[in-house]
């Protein structure tokens, strides 16, 4: 009471709430399975028959009272399992968070490198349509060759015409 509520020492110390959140998903994992509830139910059972046919000195809880020690042990039972399944769910939905954030990140990322490669392949049509193809190449080559041909046809008859049977000196070109 003369302690500041902040500086007070809290009753049980964990030393990881992450322990504490292991632990209560396990109890909440292990509440879910079919093992769980038949074992509650032959627990149930068991305690039914005892109280009923055993000898009225062996027995613990009285069917006369509707079974109270078996109702209040089950009431303990549920109030303790409903806030853990529900710090179970808790941690969770955290982790679901943490995982959607995860992929909407990887969407991005995704979607930015689809953009990118999409840019890089329509340049790259871009630029092999403004390229030279093999069949054009090819008809310039042949062109060209048939002008030197030309150009060596006239050449050739222009040096026979002159007697000395060679082509036309340097300087003798126009």
């Amino acid at each position: 009471m003369h302690t500041p509520k902040g500086m007070r020492q809290p009753l049980v110390v964990f030393r990881s709430s992450d322990r504490f959140g292991r632990f209560t998903e396990a109890v909440a994992r292990g509440m879910g399975t079919p093992a769980f509830l038949i074992a509650m139910t032959l627990f149930c059972g068991a305690w039914l028959v005892w109280n009923m046919t055993a000898p009225e000195q062996w027995r613990f809880d009285s069917q006369v009272y509707g079974f109270t020690v078996l109702t209040l042990a089950l009431s303990l039972q549920a109030s303790y399992a409903a806030p853990l399944i529900l710090l179970a769910q808790n941690r969770q939905d955290d982790r679901d968070r943490v995982q959607i954030e995860q992929d909407r990140q990887r969407a991005e990322r995704n979607l930015a490198d689809t953009e990118y490669l999409a840019r890089e392949v329509v340049a790259l049509r871009l630029a092999v349509k403004d390229m030279a193809s093999k069949e054009f190449i090819r008809a310039e080559l042949r062109a060209l060759l048939e002008e030197l041909e030309r150009s060596n046809d006239s050449s050739d008859s222009g040096a026979d015409a002159g007697g000395t049977g060679r082509g036309a000196g340097p300087a003798e070109r126009p």
